[in-house]
């Protein structure tokens, strides 16, 4: 059985066009920050982040290292890599997708950070380490399904290396240190509990999705579903021009973001609706304007528009906004979009 057969295709996900968007927008520019997709259960939230892995672009690594370490970036490679680098010893190259390390929600600390071997530290005077989750993730997609039932403690350790892009480990004063520049994405039921504040804020955006209300919409859910379960190898033929169409899409907006600029303006804009919104610290303010210049290079846009703008605040405000008990999110987005048009019109 080919396994790639078994994963749904992304293009083929009805609906959901908020999600979806959010979840390119990452691959496109990893910096900004991971996304967190909250939603009742079947709502294709597992789904979309697995399809992601069809779309993902490939790169250059160095061959035999377990951090696919990229050739032509020293700063970030690892220290062994990092070494041959500087020394010019040769390096064999070869050409890798992206793909989507699933983490699981039982893991402890260990298997996400790798261990010492301290006792071959103390008998060689060397440092053995085996590497975990966060090896793996370096330069790819790490995958969190309910995310909120994962042990706060592990949680933090993700969110400090995704935003740090290095992962620190150390044993009875022994360190390792290794590249984990990734993007997180997380998903989860808000009827089982919810994530702190703290964490919330440090996702650079987040989507609220719902199943679909419009009839239509349902039927065509329940028809591809079904069509895909039949016979998933000719479900998936019917869908590779679009899939190939969006992989291309992708890959050129990676190219033409470093093109995209901005007026300073747009800072002052991006400010202002953080403050009148009453947003602590200044993280919503700069995942904003990556948010936006990240989607004028998918729509190929040189200069940033204040559309964009609008569009960017609707994944990066409303998590970090203080929230009343029992208020919903909806009420925060209709607030959001008011002051945005106080300002922006």
């Amino acid at each position: 059985m080919n396994v790639d057969n078994k994963i749904y295709p992304f293009t083929a996900i009805v609906g959901q066009e908020k999600m979806k968007l959010a979840l390119i927008l990452n691959v496109i520019n990893p910096s900004l920050g991971g996304v967190l997709i909250r939603g009742e259960k079947g709502t294709a939230k597992s789904t979309a982040v697995r399809s992601l892995a069809d779309l993902l672009p490939e790169r250059t690594q160095i061959e035999g290292c377990k951090f696919s370490c990229d050739p032509l970036n020293i700063e970030q490679a690892c220290c062994e890599c990092s070494e041959k680098i500087k020394n010019s010893k040769p390096l064999n190259r070869i050409k890798s997708k992206m793909k989507v390390i699933d983490l699981p929600v039982s893991a402890t600390e260990d298997r996400v950070v790798g261990t010492l071997d301290i006792e071959h530290a103390i008998k060689k005077g060397e440092k053995k380490f085996e590497s975990g989750i966060l090896a793996q993730a370096n330069r790819n997609i790490l995958y969190v399904d309910e995310v909120n039932l994962l042990d706060d403690h592990v949680v933090d350790i993700l969110l400090d290396s995704a935003a740090m892009g290095i992962n620190t480990v150390e044993r009875e004063g022994i360190s390792f240190i290794h590249p984990a520049r990734f993007s997180l994405i997380g998903t989860m039921n808000p009827e089982e509990g919810d994530l702190r504040p703290q964490l919330l804020d440090r996702f650079g955006l987040v989507v609220d999705v719902t199943g679909e209300s419009d009839i239509l919409q349902r039927v065509e859910v329940i028809k591809r579903r079904l069509d895909f379960e039949k016979d998933s190898e000719a479900f998936k033929k019917s869908f590779a021009f679009e899939q190939s169409e969006l992989a291309d899409k992708v890959q050129k907006a990676i190219e033409f973001l470093p093109k995209v600029t901005f007026e300073d303006e747009l800072l002052e804009t991006a400010a202002k609706i953080s403050t009148s919104l009453g947003v602590d610290g200044h993280r919503a303010d700069i995942v904003m304007i990556k948010a936006s210049m990240t989607i004028a290079a998918y729509s190929m846009k040189e200069k940033v528009s204040k559309d964009d703008l609008r569009e960017a605040a609707s994944y990066v405000l409303p998590h970090r906004m203080r929230r009343r008990p029992f208020e919903e999110s909806q009420m925060n987005m209709d607030i959001i979009e008011e002051k945005i048009n106080e300002i922006i019109d």
